[in-house]
């Protein structure tokens, strides 16, 4: 007897054949870029220790105390399903050397896992394209990265991103500005929402991002972070803004833009959309030059990156009309059981030349066959009667054109079929 049918896990999302190929030029895209600036993959395992985000996201952020997918193994050993990249690839470049005076740009893509309320926009599992490089003190590295993001929306045509910078400047002056944030929030305690109220002893600059109406007049009074900026931590942010006018990157100072985790120092920034409602950052980074000697390396490595959620740039991508271009070329229609032979040795001629061909399986008649070549998304087909098998022909029918079908030997398809794409 069947039992009742299993689906998927809530908050965890399919991506169907029909969204795949515009997934995979969007991720095509990324990654050719990233090469371009000289980024290197490096492949993560989606599972840690849980330890290592303690330590690095840190043990009273909400992602570690509410949000992780923690459980212990046959072992006893407690592990997590990432929630985020950046860790996971401190942690590899330490514990494979690749930091010991050297410098580094890896890039790197895939899933992560928080339990977190499915909405628009954010899933329990979601996928990222992240890029981390080692080794630069500088804003330079700040400006490339922020260069990367520009260039990939751009060749997206995503137009209308905003770019949001501010710097948390150094971890020491950080820390001083914490402390002043802490006392003026206490004094108006009784004003802030409850999230804030628990965020104000774990990590009270996530107070800045509130949402609330009622917090937000509370924080237009709030000591400014600016004002705690150390003199290098100044002229860095300094030198930032102008590397970005100089490429021409538009953006806007948000004095409280913090990033949700406690690695970060200095520059931090997003990318935003207002086509995706109340989740609308797309991009976010920033730079974290202490994390690399918190995870136990005995040098003190500099280091920045961002990561792209690539939901929330899918959803902007299919808003814009991007179109799957990895359609089928054609699609090869057969006229009966003599023809087949022909049939699949003209696909694989046709495959060998680097063309995606799809070659009809079953014994459906040619009217059958020609709305399953329509419904397959193909530009072209390829048709193979009775008279075409007898005569050493084939007929090229465009599918999403208006050009008249032509009939041309088989000896001349591949000139005639490159023409028919407009590719010859």
């Amino acid at each position: 007897m069947a039992g009742e049918a299993i689906q998927a896990v809530r908050g965890m999302k399919d991506i169907l054949p029909a969204q795949a190929g515009v997934w995979q030029r969007v991720e095509q895209t990324i990654q050719r870029i990233f090469a371009a600036y000289g980024y290197h993959e490096i492949r993560l395992p989606i599972v840690e220790k849980t330890e290592l985000f303690k330590r690095t996201i840190g043990e009273e952020t909400d992602i570690v105390a509410k949000e992780m997918y923690t459980f212990e193994d046959r072992n006893g050993d407690s592990l997590t399903l990432r929630p985020e990249g950046t860790a996971g690839c401190v942690r590899a470049a330490i514990e494979n050397g690749l930091l010991y005076r050297a410098q580094h740009r890896v890039w790197y893509l895939g899933p992560m896992f928080r339990h977190e309320r499915p909405q628009r926009g954010r899933y329990r599992q979601f996928h990222q394209a992240g890029v981390e490089a080692f080794g630069w003190s500088g804003p330079d590295i700040d400006i490339e990265l922020i260069a990367m993001c520009a260039r990939v929306f751009a060749e997206l045509g995503l137009a209308d991103l905003e770019l949001q910078i501010n710097s948390l400047a150094s971890t020491e002056a950080r820390a001083a500005y914490r402390a002043q944030l802490m006392d003026f929030l206490n004094e108006h305690i009784d004003k802030l929402d409850r999230d804030s109220q628990q965020r104000l002893h774990t990590n009270p600059l996530r107070v800045l991002d509130s949402k609330d109406p009622q917090t937000r007049e509370v924080l237009a009074l709030a000591p400014d972070l600016r004002d705690s900026w150390d003199e290098e931590s100044a002229k860095h942010f300094s030198e930032l803004r102008d590397g970005l006018t100089t490429l021409g990157i538009r953006h806007t100072v948000n004095t409280r833009l913090v990033r949700g985790l406690d690695y970060y120092n200095r520059t931090v920034f997003e990318w935003i959309s207002p086509k995706l409602g109340a989740q609308g950052t797309v991009c976010a980074g920033g730079r974290y030059d202490g994390l690399v000697q918190q995870l136990g390396s005995k040098q003190t490595v500099p280091a920045a990156g961002f990561a792209i959620g690539l939901e929330r740039l899918v959803e902007l991508c299919e808003q814009t009309g991007l179109v799957n271009d990895h359609a089928l070329d054609a699609y090869v229609i057969m006229g009966g059981a003599a023809t087949r032979d022909l049939g699949l040795k003209v696909a694989e001629q046709l495959r060998n030349l680097g063309y995606t061909i799809e070659w009809h399986c079953g014994d459906e008649g040619m009217k059958s066959q020609f709305k399953k070549a329509n419904k397959s998304g193909a530009r072209l087909a390829l048709v193979i009667g009775e008279d075409e098998f007898s005569n050493s022909t084939i007929t090229i029918k465009p599918l999403r054109s208006e050009r008249q079908q032509a009939t041309v030997p088989i000896a001349e398809l591949e000139k005639h079929f490159a023409d028919f794409l407009g590719t010859s």
